[in-house]
């Protein structure tokens, strides 16, 4: 069987050291790489503003739903669940506060990295309400903040079993029926563009919008293949690889539509036993051959800066990465969705000081 991850040391693979699902065989392994990627470097530290012990630069969602203007967003959370899969999918939807009765809103629908929650990531969603659109955070009940409760000592145990096949096709579960609770839903239904429906996530969450998009793992003979059509685009923050597969571009073929790739020369996955670098993230943006693609690349910072921890990466350039971040987003959306071309093509020198390469492909 092939480690998840790669070994911190470049010689012996994970399952020779750590007990549990790591060395399960094949069959029970994890089909998303460094799904333990997942975690911010300094695990067993919790990944998400709520979750941070007090001390750790935290914030809190209230805190940028206020600066988004507390007047023009509504957060409000849904506690649904899926009888057919007998699994809860909590979420949280962000949504302008004041909307035009006969205008309908894009939807971007998020998911979080390991040990995350849908409270987590409210600098984007907040600031995407604000902007007019709808933000859905979903909550993973199988790899979701719940994995920092327990014994330490199984904690290594607790992450190796979220990063199971099971989950991470789960996961992808969850969104769809997300989406069809808000669209089928009788009055959030009618606030939704169906058309215009983005998905995005960081880390296992970024690798969970892939397999949404269309990657195909083959597993045992099977591809496994979870398209789901109603995703018109997708954000992918810190998109860890598919690992144990030797061709990144025959998985991500199935993905063909646009995708903005963020991460940072400091986007590193460390923890005991794997080893995630940046150039990891490269090697997904190039793997995708979608009608575009673009990749921003911050100087600096950490995996996870796209968090909402205030001060991982430094205290000043973490706050100018979420704004730059936020706004990159906001172009990339009205790229899209036929707003113009203008402020994608002025966004790289507004934020040069901190950023560190900036590809646009495609069209």
């Amino acid at each position: 069987m092939k480690a998840i991850g790669k070994p911190a040391d470049g010689t012996l693979p994970v399952c020779r050291r750590l007990p549990g699902p790591a060395c399960a065989p094949r069959a029970r392994s994890g089909i998303v790489a460094v799904l333990l990627a997942l975690l911010a470097p300094l695990a067993p530290l919790p990944v998400s503003a709520e979750e941070v012990l007090p001390g750790a630069g935290s914030v809190t969602a209230s805190d940028f739903v206020a600066a988004a203007g507390a007047a023009a967003v509504s957060a409000e959370d849904h506690d649904w669940f899926d009888a057919a899969r007998q699994r809860a999918v909590p979420v949280r939807l962000y949504l302008p506060a004041a909307r035009d009765a006969e205008q309908t809103l894009p939807l971007i629908v998020f998911s979080h990295g390991i040990g995350g929650s849908r409270r987590g990531y409210s600098y984007l969603g907040a600031y995407w309400a604000s902007q007019g659109y709808a933000s859905l955070h979903l909550q993973h009940v199988g790899s979701d903040r719940s994995l920092w409760s327990g014994s330490i000592f199984s904690l290594v145990g607790r992450l190796q079993g979220a990063a199971r096949e099971d989950e991470a096709i789960a996961r992808v579960g969850d969104l769809r029926f997300a989406l069809d609770q808000v669209l089928q839903h009788p009055q959030l239904g009618r606030l939704i563009d169906p058309r215009r429906i983005v998905g995005a996530g960081h880390s296992y969450g970024a690798n969970t919008i892939m397999l949404a998009l269309g990657a195909r793992v083959e597993r045992h003979g099977r591809v496994i293949d979870l398209a789901e059509p109603r995703l018109r685009a997708a954000i992918l923050l810190s998109a860890p690889p598919f690992y144990g597969e030797s061709d990144p571009a025959r998985i991500l073929a199935g993905i063909n539509v646009p995708t903005l790739h963020v991460t940072a020369t400091d986007d590193v996955i460390r923890i005991p036993g794997y080893y995630s670098g940046a150039d990891d993230r490269i090697a997904v943006f190039e793997g995708i051959s979608g009608p575009r693609k673009i990749l921003a690349v911050f100087a600096g910072g950490s995996h996870s800066i796209f968090t909402d921890r205030a001060a991982s990466g430094g205290v000043e350039l973490n706050l100018q990465v979420k704004a730059a971040t936020r706004e990159l987003s906001l172009a990339f959306f009205r790229s899209v969705f036929g707003g113009g071309e203008s402020a994608l093509r002025d966004w790289p020198a507004r934020y040069g000081g901190i950023v560190a390469r900036f590809v646009a492909e495609g069209s």
